[in-house]
Parts: C-alpha cells; sequence; structure tokens
C-alpha cells in the first residue's frame, strides 16, 4: 500500500487538506480495511498483545486485520445498543487489546470515548474522579482483568447512579453482524462534531477535557504520515500508555492503516527494558522490506541503554528501525548519546531518532525533524537564554531540534505580552492555527477563550491568519529552520529579575555527581519573603545510600551557584520514583512545588 498516494486523495487543487463531507476517522479505517480485505490482505496479523504476568518472556494473543475490525464493531453494535450519539464512554483498562477495541469501537458508534487508566494501578484515584465528574460519562469499557477494580471503584455509589459496566472480551463476535455506519443528517457539521475527549493531566488544576474534533483527528494523522512518510509493511512496538495522547494515536495508526502493532504496558518496559529493544530487533517472520517504526519519551533513551545493551553487537539486528519519534518531554543529549553507543554496533542508524514536539491541543503532532542532520543539538548561550535571544556558543546549553512544524498547519513564535510574531533567533510562546487544533476545552468557554481563541497583533511571514491562535504554553525559538524548545511559560525560574531555564538548571545537577540518578530532577521556584526562591529535588541513583546525601547536596549546590549565578535555597534527595511525575513518566514541576510548598505550610503552622 502507498500511503503518500493515500494523503494524496485529501489534497486539494489549492495544495491544503480538504476532506469529503461527513469523514471521520471510522469512515477512513473502513476504507482501507476494503481495500486490505480486496488485495487478500485479511489474514494478515495487525495485532501482537503482549502478556508478561505469567511468563518472563511474554505471551502473546495474536488477532488479524479482520479480526480487530469485528472485535471493534462488537464494541460499536452493543454500544450502540446501550448509549446514545455523542454521550461519553469512559475507558478504564489495562494498556491491552480491548482498551484500542473499545476506543475504536465508540468511535465506529459516534459516541465520545474519554481514555483513561488501568484501575489496577495505584496513584490516580483522584484524577480519575475529577475527569469521570467533568466528563459526566454513564458508559465504561474495560475488559476482564480491570471489570473487578471498575466495579470496587463504583461500588460506594447507589445502584441507579453507576455507570453501565462492558466488558470487551465477554462481548461475542457475532455481534459485529449488528453495526450500521451512521448515517450523518442532512446539513449536519460533522467535521466540528467531537470525536474523543483527551484529558489534560492537571497538574496545577482540576484536569481539562480537551475536545478533539472528527476533522483535527483525519488532519492530524493525514499530518503524520506526510511528516514521516510512512512506509509498509511496517510494525509498531509500543509500550506507551494508551490512556495518553501519544500512545492512543500511535497504537490507532497502526491499527487504521493495518499494520502490525506490537502492544504491552509501561510496567513491562520499565520492569524490563530489554522487551522493547528487542522488538525493535529485526524478527525471522518479519519480511524482507519490514519498516519498525516507535515512540518513546526520553527517560526510556536512558533506560534502554543502561538495562538492555547487548552482550554482543550481533544480539540486536535493527537494520530495519525506521523511526524512533521521541517526545513528551526534553530530549537530552546524554540520552540520545547512550542509546547509539549501546546500539549503534547493531545496525541502529543515527538518524532514526526524531526529538518532536507535540501536544494534547493540537490531537498531537507538531514538529518533527525531516533533515538528514538529525537528531540535532545546538549549545545556546546562558546568558543570552535570560534575555529572551537563542546565541549559539560552544559550551552553552544543549538543546535538541524537535525539527519542522508539519504541513498544513500555520506556526509562529509570538511574545504573549504584544501578541507580536517574532523573528527567527528570538526566545516567544509556541502558537499554533489550523484544522488539526482541538475545538478548546469542554465546559471551559473562560479557559478556551484564553488558549483557543488569540489573536496574532502583527506578523512576519506571510499569509497568517489572524484569529484562532491556539497558545501552547510552550517557549522556544525557531533557529537555522530548527525549533528549539526552552521551556514552559509558567516554569520559568526568575530569580532577581532574570530567566532561568528549569530543564538546565536539572542538567547542571545531574552533571554535579553520580550520587543523582539521571533524569530524575526538579528544579522550580516558590515564593520567598524577597526573591523567589530556588529549589531542587533529586533521587538518588540506584545504588547510592543515604550516607552520601550531604557531599552530593554540596555538589549539587557549588554546580548550580557557579553555573548559573543563583544559589539553589533547597537541595533534597529523595529515593528512586519518590519526585512526582505525570502520567507520561516526565518530571511534574508544578505538583512537586505544590507538595513542597504544602509540606512548609503544614510545618510553619
Amino acid at each position: 500500500m502507498d500511503l503518500q498516494q493515500l494523503t494524496a486523495q485529501f489534497i486539494g487543487a489549492d495544495g491544503e487538506i480538504a476532506l469529503p463531507e461527513h469523514f471521520t476517522l471510522p469512515r477512513l479505517a473502513e476504507m482501507l480495511h476494503q481495500a486490505h480485505l480486496q488485495a487478500g490482505a485479511g489474514d494478515a496479523v495487525n495485532l501482537r498483545d503482549w502478556d508478561f504476568t505469567q511468563n518472563a518472556d511474554g505471551e502473546a494473543t495474536v488477532y488479524t486485520r479482520v479480526e480487530v475490525n469485528t472485535r471493534i464493531k462488537a464494541v460499536a453494535a452493543r454500544l450502540g445498543q446501550v448509549g446514545e450519539p455523542g454521550s461519553r464512554v469512559a475507558i478504564m483498562a489495562p494498556n491491552s487489546a480491548e482498551y484500542l477495541f473499545g476506543f475504536m469501537g465508540a468511535l465506529y458508534a459516534g459516541l465520545v470515548p474519554v481514555p483513561l487508566y488501568d484501575p489496577n494501578e495505584p496513584g490516580h484515584q483522584g484524577h480519575m474522579e475529577a475527569v469521570l465528574a467533568d466528563a459526566d460519562a454513564h458508559i465504561v469499557i474495560t475488559n476482564s482483568a480491570g471489570a473487578p477494580a471498575v466495579r470496587r471503584h463504583f461500588a460506594h455509589l447507589p445502584g441507579p447512579e453507576r455507570p453501565r459496566i462492558i466488558a470487551v472480551d465477554a462481548l461475542p463476535d457475532t455481534l459485529a453482524a449488528a453495526w450500521q455506519p451512521i448515517a450523518p443528517a442532512e446539513g449536519e457539521d460533522t467535521a466540528n462534531q467531537i470525536c474523543f475527549l483527551q484529558y489534560t493531566s492537571g497538574s496545577t488544576r482540576n484536569p481539562a477535557g480537551v475536545m478533539i474534533t472528527n476533522e483535527a483527528l483525519v488532519t492530524d494523522i493525514i499530518q503524520i504520515n506526510e511528516a514521516l512518510q510512512f512506509q509498509t509493511p511496517m510494525r509498531i512496538p509500543t509500550w506507551l500508555p494508551l490512556h495518553h495522547d501519544m500512545g492512543m494515536i500511535v497504537a490507532m495508526v497502526g491499527v487504521v492503516l493495518g499494520q502490525e502493532i506490537e502492544l504491552f504496558s509501561p510496567r513491562d518496559f520499565i520492569q524490563q527494558p530489554k522487551r522493547w529493544v528487542e522488538r525493535l530487533s529485526r524478527r525471522d517472520d518479519d519480511p524482507s522490506d519490514i519498516h519498525i517504526y516507535t515512540c518513546i519519551p526520553n527517560f526510556a533513551l536512558d533506560l534502554a541503554a543502561r538495562y538492555a545493551a547487548p552482550e554482543t553487537p550481533e544480539q540486536y539486528d535493527f537494520s530495519a528501525v525506521e523511526c524512533i519519534i521521541v517526545g513528551s518531554e526534553s530530549v537530552t543529549k546524554p540520552g540520545v548519546s547512550a542509546f547509539i553507543d549501546a546500539f549503534g554496533a547493531s545496525g541502529l542508524d543515527r538518524t532514526v531518532l526524531r526529538p518532536s514536539y507535540g501536544l494534547a491541543e493540537t490531537t498531537l503532532l507538531v514538529s518533527t525533524d525531516r533533515t538528514e542532520d538529525r537528531p540535532k543539538f545546538v549549545e545556546l548561550d546562558r546568558d543570552a537564554l535570560a534575555e529572551g535571544k537563542a546565541v549559539p556558543q560552544d559550551g552553552g546549553v544543549p538543546m535538541a531540534s524537535n525539527g519542522q512544524p508539519v504541513n498544513w498547519m500555520h506556526f509562529a513564535i509570538v511574545d504573549p505580552d504584544t501578541r507580536a510574531e517574532q523573528p527567527d533567533g528570538t526566545i516567544g510562546e509556541i502558537w499554533v492555527n489550523g484544522k488539526n487544533v482541538a475545538a478548546g476545552y469542554l465546559d471551559r468557554p473562560e479557559e478556551t477563550e484564553v488558549t483557543f481563541r488569540n489573536t496574532l497583533a502583527s506578523a512576519i511571514q506571510d499569509g497568517l491568519p489572524e484569529d484562532n491562535w491556539c497558545a501552547t504554553g510552550d517557549l522556544g525559538t525557531m533557529l537555522d529552520g530548527h525549533l528549539y524548545i526552552t521551556g514552559r511559560v509558567k516554569d520559568l525560574v526568575v530569580v532577581a529579575g532574570r530567566n532561568h531555564y528549569p530543564q538546565d538548571i536539572e542538567a547542571t545537577a545531574m552533571e554535579a555527581s553520580d550520587h543523582v540518578r539521571k533524569d530524575s530532577v526538579a528544579a522550580f521556584a516558590v515564593p520567598g519573603d524577597d526573591v523567589e526562591r530556588l529549589v531542587i529535588l533529586a533521587e538518588r541513583a540506584d545504588d547510592a545510600t543515604t550516607d552520601g546525601d550531604p557531599a552530593a547536596i554540596d555538589a549539587v549546590r557549588s554546580a548550580v551557584t557557579a553555573k548559573h549565578g543563583i544559589s539553589p535555597d533547597v537541595v533534597e534527595f529523595y529515593a528512586p520514583g519518590e519526585i512526582a511525575r505525570s502520567s507520561a513518566g516526565k518530571i511534574a514541576r508544578r505538583v512537586n512545588a505544590k507538595r513542597f510548598t504544602d509540606r512548609e505550610h503544614a510545618a510553619s503552622k
């Protein structure tokens, strides 16, 4: 299948994406499914669902193209019996085939899926309660492994108030025959209908439901295909959490394109990074022209290099790896270097690593590196950064290029105060405008206005629209055709009138002592009597003990003071895993800051 030819079908004479009327993701999926059937590919493997609970080597349940389509339609038929189009369906299940079938089945039924957590996983109770209340979901999809925990979750409610719970693996395949595609009413605007809700992490406020429309979802998938230039046949090993936008869309792309997904859970990867690395290696039963794609956050690079490096180069064959998207958190040069050093001799081509940038408010992808220079790093002058400028300088702050903005999306670096587009080399807030941008936040008109309804006061580029810009909250700059993310608007550490980027301070702390665990530092500012106070929280290295804390604290304090001209007010060490992270695994600075200030406030009483 020529996927670039597929994309060309949706490009109008003016070069812009032009979707047919009433075109949705299920319509795209069915169009491709029928094409596969006509080509005799119905028995091709579409999904391997790995289970490591009973066997450390894993046991896979395999689904063909036809079986995946049948399971999706069985879920859709059942949801059509119990729900109304547009009603919300919470997905509460482990990373599994059933999670995907439930999500896609809800889309096929015209209901709105709300991706949530594995109910057996601890630590998400508060967020889950807030999302369920906000989304007003009266149907919950799970599987047999998750159903007991889901029932316990709602057991405190009176019977009539409990949601209907559907275990996907308990539905018979025969239900699929009852599914009928939804016929839109005459004049109905299906393009702007909400097809799913992606909830934010809620680290500083109650989680907000990002309203992804039919048009935004299909547009983003077309943009991803064009940016990455997918080649088939492909195989996609993924352990990303399906409740996260990156995890769900990566897996959904595999389902829609009818290519092989190898699915397992974040816990499976964390316990043994080798499980993911092995699936990047060419298999004996792979077609000779297989193309392997995957997507990970930065911390996975270091874990894989540390715990899954080959004893001999011949242990792995990475010659078929086409693309490793690295996103969700800042991409670090040590992480990239460690990964390439560990696996380069096994046939890993450095250019397969693609630092990329995206967010739920734009459905997913905003930029990825399409040059042959990837992954590209520059060193930027620290003093110039504090003044809002990106000036290359040897020995400066290393920054990874996130490549070039995707096609069919307007993009600008904007001064958030003046709302004027900034020239290359000037740091500003990243704003985007296009059909891939979400409709706003569910039932939050004021927040929607602030984030999605911005007006560009003046533009440098020709032809930019004035209104409906999405302000991402991320700071960045364009330099020599590459996008560099420098931080979050709200995460900047401002002490004595100077800007400091927390990830820069965190990198200095990590380099200051072997006592510091890699990618496990949180730097943030809290209010002081006169100026903001810098706080650094760090986890100990896996083999470190508390005896080494005092010397490491001195080393971190000295390094940060010398390199940044700012003395940390507090440096504290924690055991591995004790610093708060988001559901995607990245350090949650604002959650840690709130915990710190709450603790100080309680101690002062």
